[in-house]
C-alpha cells in the first residue's frame, strides 16, 4: 500500500511505539521503507542558560539508542532519524524531504491545553501533504 512510511515516536510514549511500528510494517509495500522518527524539542533560551551545553546532543543520542532497542523489540526493519525542533514541523518536513506517502502518529486523549494550542497530531493532520494515520490510544 505504501512505499515510504514515517513513524513518529515520542519517547514519553515509547511503549506504544512497538504497536505503530508493526502497523507500519503491515501497510508497507514489498521493498518499502519505514523511518522511525523522534523529535527532540528545543529548549527555550531562558531555560537553556541553566542547562548543560550538550543537553540537546545527549538527548538526541539517547533517542537513537531507545529507538534502536524499540525497533529490535518490534522485529521490524526501519531507518532511524532524529530531528530537532517543534515536533509537528519536524515530522512534516521529514516526510516531505524523504518523500513519504504515509505518516503514522500516535495520539492521546487531549488535555485542556490541547484545545487552545493543538496537539502535535492535529497539526500534522492539518499540514501534511501525504496521508496521515492517527493511532488513537485507548485510555
Amino acid at each position: 500500500m505504501y512505499r515510504k512510511v514515517i513513524v513518529a515516536i515520542a519517547l514519553g510514549g515509547i511503549d506504544k511505539g512497538e504497536k505503530i511500528l508493526r502497523k507500519a510494517a503491515s501497510l508497507l509495500d514489498a521493498g518499502g521503507e519505514i523511518i522511525a522518527l523522534n523529535v527532540v524539542e528545543d529548549v527555550p533560551s531562558y531555560v537553556a542558560i541553566e542547562l548543560p551545553a550538550n543537553m540537546i546532543e545527549d538527548a538526541m543520542k539517547d533517542s537513537r539508542e531507545k529507538l534502536e532497542a524499540l525497533i529490535t523489540a518490534a522485529g521490524v526493519t526501519a531507518t532511524i532519524e532524529i530531528a530537532n525542533g517543534p515536533p509537528a514541523k519536524a515530522i512534516i518536513s521529514t516526510a516531505e524531504r524523504r518523500g513519504a506517502d504515509l505518516i503514522i502518529v500516535a495520539s492521546h486523549v487531549p488535555d485542556f491545553s490541547n484545545y487552545f494550542i493543538g496537539a502535535t497530531a492535529d497539526r500534522v493532520v492539518r499540514h501534511a501533504k501525504c496521508s496521515v494515520l492517527i493511532d488513537r490510544q485507548k485510555v
